[in-house]
């Protein structure tokens, strides 16, 4: 007999209550309404709903698991046990709860005396496993009021939205490669740029594309025909779109990889981000967890084809810098998120997500305070105009600025001019421009355009014969092959653009120029790009939503009654008292064997409920048996009693010790 006709006996041996287990935990096999039994082995043997099984264990039941699969055949009880090192009392309870799971998953069931696993399976471990890896201790709560993870939530959530901003108008202003991907180095280019770290960036880069807001195109990273609304719009709006991204994002963070590559069919971030939410939202209104690791070796145990240790701890600290989980609880934003993706209303005491989020952003500053150390301040979030002015000449963000040569100069290659760039500065400033950041800005002044590029191929002049020759002797400018042609004129072999660039790169400050000497204004063309439509995949049906197919509760009833009844149809003239009993006993013989086939359990409990006589073998030592022919009368906590002998006389047997039941032979 092949597997799969053998998963389908076993099947029919189920009653209604087992197969509706099956179809529970096997929801996808479930949703196909199969007519038959047969059909109900084909959904359950198919590659896909395997995986999404064997993806939903935990480390105990894929170990033994692995061990059924890599023994074929050969897998009993006895066995298993020997291999996984289950000779104790507790090893054995644990073994017999694993089965039972792997058994509910229709993923092994046995057969006689041993142990089938289904077919299309494959080992599950690169290595096989000695022992059954032991859960970890519950993660250890404390209380704290629900108040406090909100308020430790505002400054990370504010902090994310501002770099998202940022990130975009630096895509704005400068052009960003993105071929295959963005690449590690310009993600770190980008990084520097933004004056954050490179897993911060990844994060807002990946949002931003989830969101709509930037867009791979013509091997650049652009920002797209939504992005000028979402940075128009309030904060919390702006939080609320990134929040409900988040859960969305199938790329597995704590990778060194390429940013905004097209996902595939084994990332599996995004039901790390939603367990680690549904985890920490099981916890009370006003409970925390003391430990993070707790949560995450939890976590890792229990789905480890889905939590692994790093990614695990870096999706954590994703859901951490947006607002979602502070001070190892979940906070009203977070619950708000996950109430959305379980498909309730998207409210947190009445509230949309919007509302939530605008109670984790400060008000919108207009003004900024200018210091003398050349820093500019902002006491929270700065709106568009100020956040433009400020890009112009500083470099920050998080609500420190930073006025630098190199941020004026840029200002100035854009066509500003100082006095105008300075009545802005003052029309952002608190308490006016101070005389350290006016200086500056009028030396940066002072020393744009003393030299000009001028494109013949190109020549460099400037009015300052000895600079002429500092430039001209300069040992960096070499590739340049900079000659002279006139008294304050240099040639360069350079277009220039690339000559430009490389006078900028060693510390000078030039300006281009036409061939009739007018000014050229060096602006980078705006450009927008399109949205992607269906890049990234929705959430999947392991999810909180699922596709709203899922069978439960009355429909589960219902499939499996009219399974059973198709294959095999109830007994008539059973009574009915009679019946209850035996299936009760049934259930609890099962539970209470990890020898006993389901033939033989299904005897034994038809001669506990008829007091008929069996014959059984009962173990007597590790190795040896002693059959007897035994009349069952009662059966409680795991004994059963029983008549035996040519007297009658009552003795009690252990279930777990009972190896075989058979019918007695007749003389």
């Amino acid at each position: 007999m092949g597997r799969k006709a053998a998963l389908v006996a076993w099947l029919r041996e189920l009653d209604v209550q087992d197969l509706r287990d099956v179809l529970s935990t096997r929801g996808d096999a479930a949703r196909a309404r199969p007519r038959s039994l047969r059909a109900l082995a084909e959904e359950l043997t198919a590659a896909s709903s395997l995986r999404i099984a064997v993806e939903g264990l935990d480390q105990a039941s894929r170990d033994v698991l692995d061990a059924v699969v890599r023994l074929g055949e050969r897998a009993d009880v006895e066995v298993l046990a020997e291999r996984l090192r289950c000779n104790g009392k507790a090893g054995r309870a644990e073994l017999k709860r694993v089965l039972a799971r792997l058994r509910a998953h229709a993923l092994v069931w046995p057969e006689g005396r041993g142990v089938l696993s289904s077919p299309g399976l494959r080992p599950l471990l690169g290595e096989p496993a000695r022992r059954i890896t032991p859960a970890p201790r519950p993660p250890r709560r404390t209380g704290q009021h629900r108040g406090y993870a909100d308020r430790a939530g505002i400054a990370p959530a504010t902090s994310t939205v501002d770099g998202v901003t940022r990130l975009v108008d630096c895509c704005d202003a400068d052009l960003v490669a993105c071929r295959s991907g963005l690449g590690l180095r310009e993600l770190r280019r980008v990084a520097g740029v933004l004056g954050a770290d490179e897993r911060r960036v990844r994060l807002w880069v990946e949002l931003a594309v989830e969101v709509g807001l930037l867009a791979a195109q013509g091997g650049w990273l652009l920002p797209t025909t939504r992005s000028d609304a979402w940075r128009a719009a309030p904060t919390a709006d702006r939080l609320a779109a990134l929040v409900e991204a988040w859960p969305r994002l199938v790329w597995v963070p704590g990778r060194q990889r390429q940013a905004v590559v097209e996902p595939s069919s084994s990332d599996t971030g995004d039901r790390a981000r939603r367990g680690v939410l549904a985890r920490y939202a099981e916890l009370g209104p006003d409970e925390a967890f003391e430990h993070r690791h707790e949560v995450v070796a939890e976590l890792v145990w229990s789905r480890p084809a889905v939590h692994a240790p790093a990614a695990t701890e870096a999706v954590l600290a994703e859901a951490e810098s947006l607002g979602l989980v502070a001070l190892g609880a979940l906070t009203a934003l977070g619950r708000a998120v996950v109430g959305a993706g379980a498909g309730a209303a998207a409210k947190e005491d009445g509230d949309s997500i919007a509302a939530v989020a605008g109670r984790f952003v400060p008000p919108t500053a207009s003004t900024a305070e200018l210091r003398p150390d050349l820093t500019a301040v902002v006491a929270g979030l700065p709106d568009r105009e100020l956040r433009s002015v400020l890009g112009l000449v500083a470099e920050g963000g998080d609500g420190v600025w930073r006025f630098t040569g190199a941020g004026v100069r840029r200002a100035l290659d854009l066509g500003h001019e100082p006095d105008a760039l300075l009545a802005r500065l003052g029309s952002v400033a608190s308490h006016g421009v101070p005389a350290e950041v006016e200086h500056l800005v009028r030396e940066a002044a002072r020393r744009h355009g003393r030299i000009t590029v001028v494109p013949v191929a190109c020549c460099v002049r400037t009015a300052d014969p000895e600079l002429l020759s500092e430039i001209a002797a300069h040992r960096s400018l070499a590739p340049l092959a900079l000659r002279p042609l006139g008294p304050n004129v240099l040639g360069s072999a350079k277009p220039a653009a690339e000559t430009l660039a490389l006078l900028r790169a060693v510390g000078y400050a030039p300006a281009a120029s036409a061939a009739d000497g007018a000014p050229v204004v060096a602006r980078v063309p705006r450009q927008r790009a399109t949205p992607a439509v269906g890049r990234r995949r929705g959430w999947r049906g392991d999810g909180w939503k699922g596709d709203g197919r899922e069978l439960a509760g009355q429909d589960l009833d219902e499939l499996a009654a009219a399974l059973v009844d198709r294959e095999r149809p109830r007994q008539r003239y059973v009574p009915p008292c009679a019946e209850s009993r035996r299936m009760g006993a049934v259930r609890l013989l099962r539970d209470q064997s990890l020898v006993l086939g389901d033939s033989e359990v299904q005897l034994l409990a038809e001669a506990l409920v008829t007091r008929t006589s069996v014959e059984v073998a009962v173990a007597n030592g590790p190795r040896t048996a002693v059959r007897h022919v035994i009349t069952p009368v009662d059966h409680a906590a795991g004994n059963l009693t029983a008549t035996c002998g040519p007297r009658g006389e009552a003795r009690e047997f252990l279930v777990s010790d009972i190896r075989s039941v058979k019918v007695v032979a007749r003389a």
